[in-house]
Order: C-alpha cells, then structure tokens, then sequence
C-alpha cells in the first residue's frame, strides 16, 4: 500500500468525488482536482469570497499509472498541448489555429491511459500565459520562465475509475474567507504582472522561438531545441 494524502477545495464537504462528472474543459479534462498544498485548497475553497471547506482525502496508489509532467522528463510545450487540447481557448485568426491543431498533434500526452495526472494548474489569471504563446505574443523562453518562476502551484487530477474507487474521505476542514480569499486574489494578480513583466523584460526577441516558429520548420517534441530551452 502506498497512500498519497489529497486536498480538495470547495464550498461544500465532499465526502464521494463522483467518476466521469465535472467540468469536461477543465486542464486535464473530466476528472477531480486535488492538491498537496494546503493553502492552495484555501484559496479554492474561498475563491468567490465566501467561507469554504478543505476535503482532505487518502489515496493507495500502488500500482497505478501515474503521469507527472512535473517529473522533469516533459517539457512545458506537453502540458501546453494537454490545455489547448480541453480548455476552451480565445483564438484570434487563423494562425492561432493552426498553432493549436500542430500542438495537439505533435505535444499532446494521450491522459486516457492514466489514473492520474500531477502537473501545472492553470487558473483563468495563468491561462493568458498560454493564451499568448498561441497568438505568438510570447515565446518559447518567455513561457517556459513563467512556468519555472511562476506560483502556479501543482495540481493533481483523478481522472480513471480505478483512481475514484480508491479514494477515501477522511475529514472536511472549515476555512474562512477572511484567511485564504486575499491570497487567491494576491496568486491571480501576481499571474498577471509577470504575463506584463515577462513580455517588455527583453530586449529583443530575435534569437528566440515562437509558436509560428515551431510550425514553419515542423518541430517534433524530440528536437533538440525544445529539448533545451523548454525541459522542465
């Protein structure tokens, strides 16, 4: 047995996370988000400025498959594809698109074969991160120091069936609003200064890597280049 202790934020306890419901463009698709960080689960669970509950769970993940993208052996552009592949994305023009359907094709971890997935969250304040590497706004160095600086914070999804029948409710711990709301609101505001102070911090951009770059000379996840500059 090898247990992993998990925190859910919310407004509600939640002692029976339910299979194959939630939110369907979420991160990491259909699935429960979880975190190891306490505060983290404080600022969700007191995110629209009301008092909430941290669920606090255990789980046996002893012989599960497990995908971290944090593990050091993926880069930033795999779980960038696993976003633009659920997430609902703002896209301006046809290029945007075609940034899109390459990084699918050519990025993308397939998460079906997981129980579950560790890796970057990607909250409406971080999304604009990823959202300006699609419109070839930021580049692959600018994105890749956003998500190594940045206090994203690390989530970890159930996503298979297997992962829900194994998780066990242990308590649901009451939080207040006045304690975690302002660091919600403090990790979205600092997301937002450093899309501001990433972007004017160079003084030029001609030696790095775009999105459009990547497509022209049709780079593959194993090119050296990526390799280099996006190895998390």
């Amino acid at each position: 047995m090898q247990l992993l202790e998990l925190l859910h934020g919310s407004d509600h306890v939640i002692r029976h996370p339910k299979y194959n419901e939630g939110k369907i463009h979420n991160d990491y698709g259909r699935g429960f988000y979880c975190t190891q960080d306490f505060s983290l689960a404080g600022e969700w669970a007191c995110k629209t400025n009301a008092n909430g509950f941290i669920n606090r769970y255990s789980i046996d993940i002893e012989g599960m498959k497990i995908l971290d993208l944090c593990d050091g052996t993926h880069t930033v552009l795999e779980w960038i594809a696993i976003l633009l592949k659920n997430r609902t994305f703002r896209l301006n023009g046809n290029i945007a698109e075609d940034v899109r359907q390459y990084i699918i094709e050519n990025f993308a971890i397939n998460i079906s074969k997981y129980d579950l997935v560790r890796g970057y969250r990607a909250d409406d304040s971080y999304f604009q991160y990823a959202e300006a590497f699609v419109e070839n706004a930021l580049s692959v160095e600018g994105l890749a120091k956003a998500m190594a600086l940045g206090n994203l914070g690390i989530q970890i999804a159930l996503t298979s069936k297997k992962s829900f029948q194994r998780i066990e409710f242990q308590e649901g711990i009451p939080v207040s609003k006045e304690e975690y709301y302002p660091g919600f609101v403090r990790r979205d505001d600092e997301a937002r200064r450093g899309l501001k102070k990433i972007s004017q911090g160079r003084s030029s951009y001609r030696d790095e890597l775009f999105a459009i770059d990547i497509i022209r000379e049709e780079m593959k996840k194993d090119d050296e280049r990526i390799q280099r500059i996006v190895s998390c």
